[in-house]
C-alpha cells in the first residue's frame, strides 16, 4: 500500500463527512427524528424524576446531564461506525472500499474520524436542549471537554469495530449490537472513585473527569497525570485492539467470501 500525502488525507476525510452530511440531509425526517428521541427520553427522566423526587432530584441533575451528553455521543459513535459498516456490506458497496486507492484500513480511519467529529455535533445540540430545559449551567470549557470527550469516545471506537467485524462475519448480531448500548449506560455511571479497576472500561475514566469538569470546574491541566494516562491508555488501548480484531475477522470474512453477502 503506498503513502498517502496529507493533501489526499484531507480530501478523504472531507468527501466522507461531505457523504455523511448528506445522508442526514436526504433523510430529514430520520435525523431530526433521532434528535427528538433522544430528547424526549430525557425529558421522561428529568419530569418523570422531579414528580417522583421533587427538589432533592436536582442535586444529582448536573450528574446526569453530563452523564447522558457522554453515553449520547457514545451511542452516535458506536451506531455510526458499526452501522455503517454493516449499511455498506448491505448496499454492496464495502467490497468496493477495498480497492479505493489509500487503502481500506485509511478508508475505516477517515470515517472514524468523521463519526467521532458528527458524534459531538449530536452531543452538543442534546447538550444544549437539556440545558434550556433545566435551566442549568455547567462549566463547558472546549479545551478540556473535547481532549477527554475524543479518548473515551475512542474506547466504544474499539467496541465498535469490534461489532463490525463480527458482523461481517456472523451478520446477525443486532441483538448483542443493541445490548452493548445498554452497556453504556452502566459504564458511564461506574463509580471509579470506589472502584479503581473499573478505570479500564470503556467510558468508565472519560466519564468520571468530564463529570469533575463540567460540574466541578476542573481543567484538563488540573487533572492528575495519572488520570490522564489512564485516559488515553484505555482509550487508544481499546480503539488499536478493537481495529486489530476488526482486520482479523473481515479477513475471515473474505476467506470464506461472505464479505459483500449479506
Amino acid at each position: 500500500m503506498r503513502t498517502a500525502s496529507t493533501r489526499e488525507m484531507v480530501i478523504l476525510l472531507r468527501e466522507v463527512a461531505q457523504k455523511q452530511y448528506i445522508l442526514l440531509r436526504r433523510y430529514p425526517v430520520n435525523t431530526v427524528g433521532g434528535l427528538l428521541a433522544i430528547y424526549v427520553f430525557f425529558a421522561l427522566i428529568f419530569f418523570g424524576g422531579r414528580a417522583v423526587a421533587g427538589p432533592a432530584f436536582d442535586d444529582s441533575l448536573d450528574s446526569l446531564i453530563v452523564g447522558y451528553f457522554l453515553v449520547t455521543m457514545a451511542f452516535s459513535a458506536y451506531q455510526d461506525l458499526a452501522g455503517n459498516v454493516m449499511t455498506e456490506a448491505q448496499w454492496g458497496t464495502l467490497e468496493q472500499l477495498y480497492m479505493a486507492p489509500l487503502g481500506f484500513g485509511r478508508v475505516m480511519a477517515a470515517k472514524t474520524v468523521v463519526n467521532v467529529a458528527f458524534s459531538f455535533l449530536w452531543g452538543g445540540a442534546t447538550l444544549v436542549l437539556m440545558l434550556v430545559t433545566t435551566g442549568r449551567t455547567l462549566a463547558i470549557d472546549l479545551l478540556t471537554v473535547i481532549p477527554v470527550g475524543i479518548f473515551a469516545l475512542a474506547s466504544v471506537v474499539g467496541v465498535g469495530f469490534v461489532m463490525a467485524g463480527l458482523a461481517l462475519l456472523y451478520k446477525r448480531v443486532n441483538s448483542i449490537f443493541g445490548l452493548l448500548q445498554f452497556g453504556f449506560i452502566g459504564l458511564a455511571a461506574a463509580p471509579v472513585e470506589q472502584a479503581p479497576l473499573l478505570k479500564v472500561l470503556p467510558l468508565a475514566q472519560g466519564s468520571f473527569m468530564l463529570q469533575r469538569a463540567m460540574t466541578g470546574g476542573v481543567r484538563l491541566w488540573e487533572f492528575p497525570l495519572a488520570d490522564i494516562g489512564v485516559l488515553v491508555a484505555v482509550g487508544v488501548g481499546y480503539a488499536v485492539v478493537g481495529y486489530a480484531v476488526f482486520s482479523v475477522l473481515t479477513r475471515r470474512a473474505r476467506q470464506r467470501g461472505v464479505l459483500g453477502h449479506y
